[in-house]
């Protein structure tokens, strides 16, 4: 990320670029299993643990809802099940985090060098600081909607690879034109105050709990901490949207329903504890792989801004 104070210490383009797109390369084949497992589990309509139903019936209910046709077949088999649109992740996984990670420091330049006075002012000068982190991380998550065919064709694959039947990625694009950005708002009520919390609870750990001037100097320790912060902040607040973004995005290109007719059928059919269904293992399970990406983009912009300078960490840190 970014530092806190000033051109003088900001990163080169090219190292947030190689820092951000080495992170969402690693991210990609650890996480991407996970990140299945949890699109499934948020796009399944149906109770899977039922009172009165015999724990062996749900636990084969879940087996169902997670690995899909896989769900009677040897292990080896189950597991790669949970690769389903691979191509797709690793284009959009690589190309969010270089966006996001990579361009988050670059607006909260941009806001310092022509808001930063009014941040100070307003919020004073730690707490401005961190709140320079959130707004550019809410700003950034903003315009993260340009890249959600991707994330459409990727959710698709992992949830409804029938809509895929017959066709290639030219022939979907070509048909479904527009439609690949269903969900467009829905993903920007999620994202706005996501990435807000992402970054800014990052930026209050390293401020407020660590004592840093310069976040850019933070160890991987410091680092890897603070993205748990930030994590779980994001994870939550953002929980309602993002299931109502996953099922618009998970059911069939032809299918019309509405954000607002999902929102009212959750409502009505399931309760408003749908709106956090999957929560607990996305904060158990994808918490880590956000914690892994962001920890790595933070530690690896520095790293190879150092590099590209020739200097050591010792001399960096003076």
């Amino acid at each position: 990320m970014s530092p806190p104070s000033g051109k003088k210490y900001s990163e080169s383009g090219t190292a947030r670029l190689l820092g951000a797109g080495t992170s969402g390369i690693l991210e990609l084949f650890t996480f991407h299993p996970v990140d299945t497992v949890a699109k499934r589990l948020m796009s399944n309509t149906e109770r899977i643990f039922v009172s009165g139903q015999p724990l062996r019936q749900s636990l084969g209910q879940l087996n169902h809802v997670i690995f899909r046709d896989a769900a009677g077949k040897a292990t080896i088999s189950k597991y790669l099940s949970l690769f389903p649109g691979l191509g797709y992740a690793a284009g959009y996984k690589v190309a969010q985090r270089i966006y996001k990670f990579g361009g988050q420091p670059v607006v909260r330049d941009l806001l310092e060098r022509e808001s930063g006075q009014w941040f100070t002012r307003t919020f004073g000068e730690r707490n401005g600081k961190a709140m320079m982190h959130a707004t550019a991380g809410s700003l950034i998550g903003i315009g993260e909607v340009a890249l959600l065919p991707l994330d459409v064709l990727k959710i698709k694959r992992q949830i409804n690879p029938e809509a895929f039947r017959g066709r290639g990625l030219f022939k979907i694009v070509s048909d479904e034109g527009m439609a690949l950005y269903r969900g467009a708002g829905w993903t920007v009520m999620r994202n706005a105050p996501g990435s807000f919390a992402l970054f800014g609870g990052s930026a209050v750990v390293k401020e407020f709990a660590f004592g840093l001037e310069d976040y850019n100097k933070a160890t991987f320790v410091q680092n890897f901490f603070a993205s748990i912060g930030g994590a779980v902040a994001s994870l939550t607040v953002s929980a309602p949207m993002d299931v109502i973004k996953t099922r618009i995005q998970a059911r069939s290109f032809d299918n019309p329903e509405s954000g607002m007719a999902i929102l009212r059928k959750m409502v009505q059919q399931e309760g408003f504890t749908s709106f956090f269904k999957g929560l607990t293992p996305k904060i158990l399970v994808v918490g880590p792989k956000l914690v892994f990406g962001f920890t790595l983009a933070q530690w690896f912009i520095p790293t190879f801004d150092r590099m590209l300078k020739g200097q050591t960490v010792a001399e960096a840190r003076v």
